[in-house]
């Protein structure tokens, strides 16, 4: 029996293609994600030196920390969204390396780049 898709080829492809994806949006999402624990960081230690000298009064403190709450969630709930982005860019890939091999093992347009006339 013939095999019409070379699956070492394939299994290289898929890999490939994620890797590049992956590697690309990591760097991303390392900029992104040093950036913004920095800036937590940084807005942690301020309200941490407003308290310790009393410009953070009692009837103000509250509002400071909910604030860094808020800016850690935000930063969940974005870094959350990047993730899922990068999932689906990698289906994206790796269903086109498939595609692409079927097609070319079957003749078959499975990606709809044929135009009709």
């Amino acid at each position: 029996m013939t095999t019409l898709i070379d699956t070492a080829q394939l299994i290289k492809d898929m890999k490939d293609a994620a890797t590049g994806i992956l590697n690309k949006d990591v760097t991303t999402l390392r900029g992104f994600t040093e950036r913004q624990i920095t800036a937590i960081a940084q807005q942690s230690e301020l309200v941490a030196l407003g308290i310790a000298s009393d410009q953070i009064t009692d009837e103000t403190r509250e509002f400071f920390l909910d604030s860094i709450e808020d800016m850690a969630l935000n930063f969940a709930k974005t870094l959350r969204g990047l993730l899922m982005v990068t999932i689906e860019k990698v289906w994206n890939a790796l269903v086109g390396v498939i595609w692409k091999a079927i097609e070319a093992a079957t003749g078959l347009n499975l990606t709809g780049s044929e135009s009709s006339s």
